[in-house]
């Protein structure tokens, strides 16, 4: 590939990144909600386990254009194909058991797994664990699907 090629093809993507970006704070009308809400997080682990699968876990916020995003493009699909997936808010309130078994809310879910950034999703196996490094918000919007693959296939490794 020539340089001027490579400088073009890297304009366009760099291009592409932005009107992406520009088009996010546009797209924070409600949506139906395309993952499941958790009532209780150690049933939904132990459902994931019993498949031989870990379970991934969406920290999200209301209204946020990149947990929008991450949800949308990369873990509805997943949850398609048969991978489990979860969804909480990290401010929510919603009543909710923990992997322990304890009650509490969301937030306090959040609170104690010290989950600040929006999106985050967690990789969740054995006892509750993470089992794959947690992805924090959206580092590189062209590349995040390779980072969030990586993180899934090593997590699905540990947990079979």
């Amino acid at each position: 590939m020539t340089l001027a090629r490579a400088q073009r093809r890297g304009l366009l993507l760099a291009g592409a990144s932005a009107l992406a970006w520009l088009a996010l704070p546009r797209a924070q009308a409600a949506a139906p909600a395309l993952l499941p809400v958790p009532v209780s997080l150690r049933s939904e682990l132990d459902a994931a386990l019993r498949r031989r699968r870990a379970l991934v876990v969406l920290a999200s916020t209301e209204g946020c254009p990149w947990c929008r995003l991450v949800r949308q493009s990369y873990l509805a699909p997943l949850l398609a194909e048969g991978q489990p997936v979860v969804e909480i808010d990290i401010r929510g309130r919603q009543a909710m058991i923990d992997f322990g078994g304890a009650p509490g809310t969301q937030a306090e879910f959040a609170a104690a797994r010290r989950l600040r950034i929006a999106p985050t999703v967690l990789f969740i196996g054995q006892d509750g664990r993470e089992i794959a490094p947690r992805l924090a918000g959206v580092p590189l919007p062209d590349f995040y699907g390779a980072y969030l693959q990586e993180r899934l296939d090593a997590a699905n490794r540990a947990a079979a």
